[in-house]
Order: structure tokens, then sequence, then C-alpha cells
């Protein structure tokens, strides 16, 4: 079947989905490269028919897309072939598609009406190829401010929250510089997702095009004490604090202190560290060749954890959780649209098959020691666990008392962030914390200090891209605001407040 000769009107119906085409995972588990393969146009143009522009697009609502892409046009026009206009539409609300289409979860699609009844259309898939086609064509640009609004604003942090307000002040006019603590700009883009999963080439890609548009990038600066909190007030207009939610929640059980046990960061990010360094010659990183490996904790980490192990040449791998295992249908917990909750396999769990005959996930695993010999970990003592089902209510965990000991020679812990690891520009700033973020409104992202502004997982606790994101340019909006009096920065339209990081 050919793009020609869909109707658009039974697309839905008659075309399959077919998600972001992979490599091999036996092969590619033997290097460090991008696990995807080269898009078919005829095939993409299929899959935007299956997008059925709906009266309510609820893929652009507050369940589905934080920064209100504009899915059903450029998806028709994706089907149509007419990629320039795509691209165009695709711009106008995401300042790094290339990002979000290999990275984001696609809350768009867990929202997308079609995934009532089938499998949603496979809207991150377009995004990227969208995004890639116009790198590839060359429509992707530098286009510095033509004029300058004299204001300097300062950046602290240059994840994604950081990077989408620093172009978005900078296509405003303002001089804008990004400081990082680490050595390379893009903080958990970098050194937080592994290559395979994202290719840094497409984070510096983005990097040099901001800044051959102005943009300054200061790195290896650990704001707070190689430039302190005085200084910026002095230098500059505006603050945004972006430094992401990094402080790892620990597992403070008996045994905690054994050599072999670490956090998940320290792993990734020494890994891909050597990689871009050295390929690995330098040998500064957490090397799980031929070791037992056991990841504590599911997630994006977790799963990337896994991915990085395989390509070590673990000898074993096993991811464990507390969690129930999760249905293969959405349940009455997880109505639509949102979070299906339902099981699925990511790029490692599908690998980890490949090379040891089976899903490396366990479930319903409470820890309970780390157990070793002479300093170091030997193994995980752990209980089973049961889950009861509570009617309308959650699943109740039970303990069973069954009790064993798996072997180890590494542990990583992926359990999730409890807040920022950046007290001391908070404290030089004098603004307002809870809990270990800094607390604004969503619609104005200010905090105590008027000169200081907070988005993304600082703000808001740990999160997706795309909500750094949506942040990064509502900050970026308002921070113009202040300055200018007024802002014609688009952002997305205030959403309902969330729990997490307000300001009474």
């Amino acid at each position: 079947m050919t793009s020609e000769s869909i109707d658009k009107n039974r697309g839905f119906i008659d075309v399959q989905r077919q998600g972001i085409p992979e490599r091999d995972a036996a092969v590619r588990i033997g290097d460090y490269r991008q696990i995807y393969r080269a898009e078919d146009e005829a095939e993409l143009r299929q899959q935007g028919a299956r997008c059925m522009d709906c009266g309510v697009p609820f893929c652009q609502s507050d369940a589905g897309c934080p920064i209100d892409n504009l899915i059903p046009e450029w998806n028709d026009l994706v089907f149509q072939g007419r990629w320039r206009e795509a691209y165009e539409r695709l711009a106008r609300t995401n300042n790094f598609p290339e990002w979000t289409g290999l990275i984001c979860p696609a809350p768009c699609e867990d929202a997308c009406v079609l995934g009532i009844t089938s499998p949603p259309v496979t809207i991150k898939r377009i995004e990227r190829a969208i995004i890639e086609r116009a790198f590839d064509e060359g429509w992707v640009v530098a286009t510095p401010p033509p004029v300058r609004t004299g204001k300097k604003v300062a950046i602290v942090g240059s994840g994604p929250a950081g990077l989408t307000a620093a172009d978005q002040l900078n296509r405003a006019g303002h001089s804008v510089t990004v400081f990082e603590r680490d050595d390379r700009i893009g903080g958990l883009l970098m050194y937080g997702i592994p290559n395979p999963k994202l290719e840094k080439s497409l984070v510096d890609r983005r990097i040099d095009l901001l800044a051959a548009e102005g943009i300054e990038f200061r790195v290896n600066l650990d704001v707070g004490t190689d430039v302190d909190g005085a200084e910026l007030r002095r230098d500059y207009d505006a603050i945004l604090l972006a430094c992401g939610a990094l402080q790892a929640r620990d597992l403070p059980i008996p045994g905690r202190e054994l050599a072999g046990v670490h956090r998940a960061m320290e792993y990734l990010h020494g890994v891909t560290k050597s990689l871009l360094d050295s390929s690995f010659e330098d040998r500064r990183f957490i090397d799980a060749h031929d070791k037992q490996v056991i990841i504590i904790g599911g997630g994006d980490t977790g799963a990337d954890c896994i991915a990085t192990a395989l390509r070590q040449g673990c000898r074993s791998l096993l991811n464990i959780t507390r969690r129930e295992h999760e249905p293969e249908e959405r349940d009455n917990r997880h109505p639509w649209p949102g979070d299906p909750g339902t099981f699925a396999m990511d790029y490692s769990h599908v690998e980890g098959e490949a090379v040891f005959g089976r899903d490396p996930r366990e479930y319903g695993i409470l820890p309970l020691e780390f157990v070793g010999e002479d300093g170091r970990v030997t193994g995980v003592k752990i209980e089973r666990l049961r889950w009861e089902e509570g009617g309308v209510a959650a699943p109740r965990m039970v303990r069973t008392g069954d009790v064993t000991t798996l072997p180890a020679d590494l542990v990583f812990l992926s359990i999730g962030f409890v807040g920022h690891d950046t007290p001391k520009i908070v404290e030089q700033l004098g603004v307002r914390t809870d809990a270990g973020l800094v607390p604004a409104q969503w619609s104005r992202f200010v905090t105590s200090d008027p000169q200081v502004f907070v988005a993304g997982d600082m703000r808001r606790g740990a999160s997706l891209i795309v909500w750094a994101m949506a942040e990064g340019r509502g900050a970026a909006r308002e921070i113009d605001r202040l300055l200018m009096g007024s802002t014609k920065l688009k952002a997305p339209m205030p959403h309902p407040i969330e729990p997490t990081g307000i300001l009474s």
C-alpha cells in the first residue's frame, strides 16, 4: 500500500501502527551507536494517515503534549509529503524536536483518541522524522536576532529547561549566558542518557547552532562555588535556575557502604564521559564486564543502566523492583487519556532478552540488605512480595517471608530523585526552598526573589523532558515580560497547577 492509495478518512482503519525502525538488538549491543535505522518516507506518510484529525485533539490537551505541539497539523502535512511546512509547524512550539522525538515518553500518544480502541498514532516517530528531514535539507540554520535589547540573562544549568529558555530569550534579543558545571553542555541529555539512546552528536549539533545565534556557554563552572550569587546579581538583569533535580534517592539498608554499590547516575555519567573523552581508553568508568549486575528500581534510568551493562559484557543481569507486574491493557486505575500503566518493553529490555533469553526485570522484590566479603558487595538479600487486589483501591503489598540472597558483583540504585543538589547558589541568592525544590507558580516561574526565576525539575521535581521544555518556554516568557514590560514570546497556556513546587 502506498501513501497515494490511502484514503485519509480510513487511514486509522487500513494502516497498522509501525514504531521507529530499530537495528537488531543482538547486533547493536556490540557498539554505542544509535539503535535506530534509517526511515522510509513512504511508510512515514502512511503512519501520518493514521491521525484522525480529531475534533478535539486530546494529544494537545492537558493530558497530552505540555508544549502544545500542533500534532494533527504536521501529521497531515507529512501524509501529504509537505515536509517543509510540517517542519515549520513543528518549530513553532518545539525548540528541540530531535531530542523529544527520541527520548520523550510521549504523553501525546497516551492521550491519542485512536488509542482508546487501537494502537495510537506513532506521533514521536513522525516528529523525529520531520526534524531529521529538516536538518538533512538544510532548513535548520542559525538565525541570530537582528536587534539586541541590552538586557542580560544568566541561566544556571544546561539541560532541556535551561537550553529551551536560552533559545527563547535569545530570540527575543537578550544576551544569554548559560553556566554548566560539567565539561560539556547538555545536562542529563549529555551525561544522563546513554549514547545508543541519544547520540551526543545530536546534542552538539544543536548547541553549535545556539552558539552561532549568540548564546554564550560557560562550562566547568560550579555556580555557587566558582561563581557566586552576588556576581550573578551584579552582572545580569535576571537569573534563571534550571539545575535539575539530581539529588538521588538513597537506599539506607545494611551494607550500603560496601564497594560495588553505586548510584545509577554515577555509572551512566562515567561511561558516557569516558566514551566521549577517549573511546574508553582512559578506563575512568565503572566496568560491568563479566560481572553479576543487579539494578534496583525501574524507570528510564534503570533501563539505561541495563543497556550500558549489556554493552560492557556483564555476566548476568537482573533489574528488580517492588512494583507489581503491569497489566497488558488499561485498567480502571489508569483511565484514558493519560498514562496507560501497561506493560511495555523498552529498548534495553529487548536487548536483555536477546542476550539472556528473558526480560531482565523481576517484580515484587524488596531489598533487605547488601551482603559482602572483604568490604565488597557479593549479593543482595531480598524478600519476595505478593500483591493483593484492593477492589477499587490500589493493590496492597504483602510481605511473604520468602527471603533469599541474589548474587551480585555490582549494584546500581535507580530509585528516583529527591530534589536539586545545588544548595550553595540557592542559599546565596536567598530564595525559598521546599523539600529540595525551589517553589514558584507554574504560570509565572518567579521565586521569592523577583529577579530570580526557576524552571524544570528544580521546580517541579524529576519529570519528563517535554515538561522541562514547557517550563523553559514559560520561564522565558515571564523573564522577557520582567525585562521589557511586555512579551511576544510564545509559551504553553497555563495548565492546572500541580501539587509540587507551588509558591504560596
